[in-house]
């Protein structure tokens, strides 16, 4: 039996030796006998190499339909004249490197995309550019797949006609990293999407979500910058999320989020910057998670937390000249707040250890009455509405008593 392993493991040696030693390089340009990107993949074996030089190429339904290695050089352009579909890859292994995609035609009946995964694995797609690609990169069905350092510039003027920069449906194990995405419905777009890693990605300018995700479970969420979408950030129907190290940043709309959470379960969100959004975290149905270590600066709303929320944990974060550092719609609360750094709060710490002796209730009756009667916005800083604070947080009647910070600092929290 071992003599057997040898000569097959010696045998598959010598095929995977045959197949390196018959690879080739092939180069696509204007000028060459191979002058389309089809003609080079046509006389490609798998796993060679095509160089692709600099020039512009005007190709749709170009299908990558074995292993190979595509790499641009000088960022060649690869026009669909807005005719469909541009890049199609139906193998495994493929790498796709520094080209320039253009021009997808809008369709209302097919989700046509500049560079197209499908049902794909151990797939790469870095330094890309897709400038007016309706659907930017578009991944189905895919796993380990990498998409990385790539340019997706759209011209979105409303949702009804414009898709995603990047969007995943089903995939598994995809790690997305570097891009930056703008002007499109969604920056970034995932259902139906587990175990992957969205990492140091810049969303910026689009007409709905920076990142949208539903019904995806087990995912991270590191160090990107969600800038001046509609919302910054939509998480839905999903459970162990963990979110860090992220920028929400001038998110703002009279409907905006810095981040959306609903129906969420067993989440971290920490050390992350919400600054000058219209409400910094919305919350609904969200159980079971821990909020802690985030800035939340000059926004609207700090924290936006409904009633059907349960055992969600703030602690260690700083809440900083925010109109309204929390508001609910509920008078219950199940909810807790520890350990809080509040620039409103007024409180005093006599034995010096840095916590205040006295509770704070960052839920303000004008705040609640926001909830209930929105238009009663208008009184907004008016002495009338000052006093009626004063007096709730003296003696709290409407508002939630239990949704209190027993133990403020007193000065910011630095980790």
């Amino acid at each position: 039996m071992i003599v057997k392993r040898l000569i097959t493991a010696f045998l598959l040696a010598l095929v995977w030796s045959a197949s390196l030693s018959a690879q080739q390089s092939l180069s696509v340009c204007p000028d060459c006998p191979l002058k389309t990107l089809s003609e080079g993949i046509a006389a490609a074996s798998p796993f060679d190499t095509i160089y692709l030089q600099k020039g512009t190429y005007y190709e749709n339904d170009v299908d990558i339909n074995k292993p190979l290695v595509i790499i641009g050089v000088g960022f060649p352009v690869i026009d669909g004249r807005e005719q469909g579909e541009i890049l199609t890859i139906t193998s495994d292994s493929v790498l796709l490197t520094g080209v320039e995609v253009r021009n997808v035609g809008t369709s209302y009946i097919r989700d046509q995309a500049g560079i197209y995964l499908k049902q794909v694995k151990d797939v790469s797609v870095i330094g890309n550019r897709l400038i007016n690609t309706f659907f930017g990169i578009y991944l189905e069905y895919s796993q380990h797949v990498l998409i990385k350092d790539n340019y997706i510039a759209g011209q979105a003027r409303d949702e009804l006609n414009s898709a995603n920069a990047i969007h995943l449906w089903k995939c598994h194990k995809v790690h997305i990293t570097g891009n930056y995405a703008t002007g499109h419905r969604d920056g970034i777009y995932m259902e139906f999407v587990d175990s992957s890693l969205v990492e140091n990605n810049e969303s910026t300018r689009n007409l709905r979500y920076g990142l949208h995700f539903m019904f995806s479970n087990d995912d991270k969420y590191f160090d990107n910058r969600f800038a001046e979408n509609g919302v910054g950030v939509a998480v839905m129907y999903s459970d162990r999320i963990e979110m860090t190290g992220n920028d929400f940043t001038h998110n703002w709309s009279p409907v905006s989020y810095g981040l959306l959470l609903k129906e969420i379960r067993y989440s971290k969100i920490w050390h992350n910057r919400f600054l000058k959004n219209t409400t910094a975290i919305y919350m609904e149905n969200t159980i079971e998670s821990d909020v802690f270590e985030n800035d939340f600066i000059s926004n609207g709303w700090g924290v936006k937390i409904m009633g059907n929320c349960e055992e969600v944990v703030f602690h260690s974060n700083n809440f900083k000249g925010n109109s309204f550092d929390v508001s609910t719609n509920a008078k219950q609360n199940y909810n807790k707040f520890n350990h809080n750094y509040w620039s409103a709060y007024t409180g005093y710490d006599l034995d010096h250890d840095g916590t205040g002796d006295i509770p704070f209730r960052p839920v303000k009756l004008f705040g609640y009455l926001v909830e209930q009667v929105p238009t009663s916005i208008i009184l907004l800083r008016s002495p009338f509405m000052e006093l009626l604070n004063h007096a709730e947080n003296v003696m709290p009647v409407i508002t939630p008593e239990t949704l209190k910070d027993e133990s403020p600092k007193m000065k910011p929290i630095i980790w």
